[in-house]
């Protein structure tokens, strides 16, 4: 099978405007956009840039846009884009293009570092582990899922027209430590995201749970928050 790719090209130190350049690939309608994409650097074009890690949809570093749909191109096969050509490749939209499918995820990683994704106990060291019941711990099974991939956040009608706007997947982390039983400051971190451009902000698009690579309910989880929030801080 042969299939043709529109890629998204650009470098701000020598482009004055993007533009799209064609390439023709050859590949088994059961291999990954990754492989095509690996494949058109390797034989074709060598400054073709793009960021890929595992391969196996657990690091979300390869994450585009495909065809309009946000997506890691390791999960997305040919056969799912064969009848839909030429197939588009773009960077992740709202980010900053570093280089052709390079975007620039700092801004992105700073939202996450300051939810504080990490637990907070009690001072005192205790003299055993903090345990959690199984019960409990169900609370986390979705969201505990992210890859931090920024598919959900660049998808985001929300998060395109609000650059103040926490975003789904801070919120997703936020979520994840509010609902610990073993973390601390539970009613701080409620109050932290009790802003319009914190849980309030979400409008309920949905774009984010429909392109989630881990299949995680962001929106409800964002709506759970802010049920939270009504019954522990109003």
């Amino acid at each position: 099978m042969v299939l043709t790719f529109e890629i998204f090209r650009f470098d701000p130190e020598h482009d004055a405007e993007p533009r799209y350049q064609t390439y023709r690939v050859s590949a088994d309608p059961t291999e990954r956009i990754l492989d095509c994409l690996n494949r058109i650097k390797w034989e074709q074009d060598g400054s073709l840039s793009f960021r890929m890690s595992c391969g196996h949809g657990v690091c979300g570093s390869d994450a585009v846009r495909i065809n309009g749909r946000c997506a890691l191109a390791c999960q997305k096969l040919v056969k799912d884009v064969a009848e839909n050509q030429p197939v588009r490749v773009e960077p992740l939209p709202s980010f900053r293009v570093l280089k052709d499918l390079v975007v620039d995820l700092e801004p992105f990683f700073e939202k996450v570092h300051w939810v504080k994704p990490y637990l907070l106990g009690s001072p005192e060291v205790p003299e055993k582990e903090r345990l959690q019941d199984p019960e409990e711990r169900k609370k986390l099974d979705h969201v505990i899922r992210c890859i931090l991939c920024a598919c959900c956040v660049a998808s985001c009608p929300v998060a395109a027209e609000n650059e103040r706007f926490l975003g789904p997947a801070p919120l997703v982390w936020a979520f994840r430590y509010i609902f610990d039983t073993r973390d601390k400051e539970r009613k701080n971190r409620l109050r932290a995201v009790d802003t319009p451009d914190g849980a309030w902000g979400c409008r309920n698009h949905f774009e984010c749970t429909r392109v989630c690579p881990k299949e995680i309910p962001v929106t409800k989880s964002i709506n759970i928050i802010k049920r939270e929030i009504e019954k522990v801080l109003r």
